[in-house]
């Protein structure tokens, strides 16, 4: 559990909290059912983590709600770049959220005022131990987050925004990036939110199945910026944007400089190096595609900055702003998509004051970028060493 990694972790960060206020405090500590037996036993702490972890950034106050890809980690309020939006006065989504935190966490490890852990005592089936390989608990966990989600058909799909209301989302707008919309015929919105869960351990598939709609169904004539601190695209994403897309991308993400792995020590100090490699397969594969003109690829460069911003900004042909913006945790890479727990929202927009709140967002981190050309891999600080290309190819799909 990441949680529990370190002298100071989450777990000793909390603990005094759980003490002192132990009827108004719980600390929930999700276990992936992936990492199990002798690989358990053996992995160090620090590399346990690329079998799954809870990603969830879900930020809760009443009714208002914090959607984010940011830790509360210190650098994330200094000197590391992410995303925020702030939703206020939405019962219907924090209820939701809160519902789908709370499914995840009564099927999780419970930390004790004494800093031990225990199961709940309802659980059926332990996380990581039997000899089913942890299919009995997937199964408990899948269903009962369907079960949840489905509570809220009639409005997950559906919330109206609290902002100042314009005029009403296009339908067409709509449909072209693959979402409905269920508002009452006559309601006035501007703005609808879409929430999303990607549980690859459990085979709930949300976000991969909106997400790749989204890339295919874009017209040629629509500009999508995408963002990724950590740029590891699955395969079915890169074949998505590179051969079944017409739209033009500009896909934003850390130069060696600003991944938060530079300078680290040991096997750690790699993972720049490791995505460089990836990022350039990815470069000439658009390249070998004669896809040059409509992909274009950005490197964050920030001094003494690190980025791990994420989502997406949807500009439809005709239109100098935004209509749509996704944001939330995953990363459009391997583990978000099979091996942690991912939420985010869609919000789509016909309110020109959140229209250019998302464009002047995206402004500022793209400003901060430059062009990924076939000169950036000719740098002598590219050079990859040699390992690093053998051993990429085999472990990326924990990236």
């Amino acid at each position: 559990m990441r949680g529990s990694r370190g002298k100071r972790n989450t777990r000793t960060i909390l603990l005094p909290l759980l003490k002192d206020f132990e009827q108004r405090v719980s600390v929930a500590l999700y276990h992936t059912p992936d990492l199990r037996g002798l690989v358990k036993r053996i992995l160090p702490e620090r590399y346990n983590e690329t079998f799954g972890v809870a990603h969830m950034k879900i930020y809760l106050f009443d009714d208002t709600i914090v959607m984010s890809g940011a830790n509360l980690s210190e650098s994330y309020f200094t000197d590391r770049q992410d995303r925020y939006i702030i939703i206020k006065s939405s019962r219907a989504l924090a209820d939701f959220f809160e519902e789908v935190v709370t499914a995840v966490s009564s099927l999780s490890f419970q930390l004790q005022p004494d800093d031990g852990i225990r199961l709940p005592d309802d659980l059926q089936y332990h996380p990581f131990e039997g000899s089913h390989n942890g299919a009995l608990y997937r199964q408990q966990m899948k269903r009962l987050v369907e079960e949840t989600i489905s509570c809220h058909r009639d409005y997950d799909v559906c919330i109206s925004s609290q902002v100042s209301r314009q005029s009403d989302v296009n339908e067409q707008d709509l449909d072209v990036i693959g979402l409905r919309s269920s508002v009452a015929e006559g309601q006035k919105v501007d703005t609808l939110i879409y929430p999303l869960v990607q549980m690859g351990p459990f085979d709930i598939r949300h976000d991969e199945v909106v997400t790749k709609a989204l890339f295919e169904k874009a017209p040629s004539d629509t500009t999508i910026l995408l963002a990724s601190g950590y740029f590891n695209l699955t395969t079915h994403y890169m074949q998505s944007i590179v051969s079944s897309c017409k739209a033009h991308f500009d896909i934003l993400t850390a130069s060696p400089q600003a991944n938060g792995f530079f300078g680290a020590s040991g096997v750690s100090g790699a993972v720049p190096d490791a995505y460089t490699y990836i990022a350039k397969q990815f470069f000439d594969e658009v390249t070998s595609a004669n896809q040059s003109s409509r992909i274009s690829l950005f490197e964050y460069l920030r001094p003494g900055w690190t980025v791990h911003a994420k989502g997406l900004w949807y500009y439809l042909g005709g239109h100098l702003l935004p209509v749509m913006t996704m944001i939330g945790s995953p990363n459009f890479g391997y583990r978000s998509v099979f091996r942690d727990l991912e939420a985010q929202v869609v919000i789509v927009t016909q309110n020109n004051g959140l229209q250019k709140q998302l464009h002047q967002e995206q402004l500022q981190l793209y400003g901060h970028s430059n062009q990924v050309t076939d000169e950036t891999f000719n740098q002598p600080v590219r050079q990859i060493p040699r390992w690093v290309t053998y051993v990429t190819p085999i472990i990326r799909n924990f990236f």
